[in-house]
């Protein structure tokens, strides 16, 4: 059937991959580290990329009040919106994703959909999720209840947030 010196060089062969793949993963390793504080510390790859301020020329930029654009909001413009939350929340009715769904989540209370384990930093902030607070936590999540799960960075354009927001109010409520 198979002599030695052929089942020598199969074990050769595999021996040889296993240490081209040991080497490639040292290699690849090496490159890509991160640095890490020690044991127990968050290792956070990525680069950070450093954005000069924009200058403004002294000049005050001009807040927009939320209720007037909230007043004009599209619900049309919003459901298209709502791709940016799909990938973490559902809005059927029970069903949990990532995040708990979003039925009926406009006049809600904060932390009340049942089998969701939400964060401490939630419930602290808020007891309903009326308008005003959706546009605060849409706006900058981290910010608005720091410690919270929701990893999504926000949506900076107040139009979209005010749609989002008119898109949700009818789903469920």
């Amino acid at each position: 059937m198979f002599d030695t010196m052929t089942v020598t060089k199969i074990i050769g062969g595999f021996c040889g991959t296993l240490l081209i793949f040991l080497l490639g993963s040292w290699a690849a390793e090496e490159l890509y580290a991160t640095e890490s504080g020690g044991h127990g510390d968050e290792v956070v790859q990525g680069y950070a990329i450093e954005v000069a301020e924009a200058e403004t020329g002294g000049a005050e930029e001009e807040t927009v009040d939320f209720a007037t654009v909230f007043a004009a909001a599209d619900a049309g413009s919003g459901e298209r919106v709502f791709g940016k939350c799909k990938a973490c929340h559902e809005l059927e009715d029970g069903a949990n994703g990532v995040g708990p769904h979003l039925y009926g989540v406009v006049e809600r209370a904060v932390g009340s959909v049942a089998g969701y384990n939400y964060s401490g930093a939630l419930k602290a902030v808020a007891e309903v999720w009326g308008v005003e607070e959706l546009n605060g936590f849409l706006e900058n999540p981290k910010g608005y209840a720091p410690g919270t799960k929701m990893g999504f960075s926000g949506l900076r354009d107040v139009e979209d947030r005010a749609n989002l927001i008119a898109y949700l109010q009818t789903v469920g409520g």
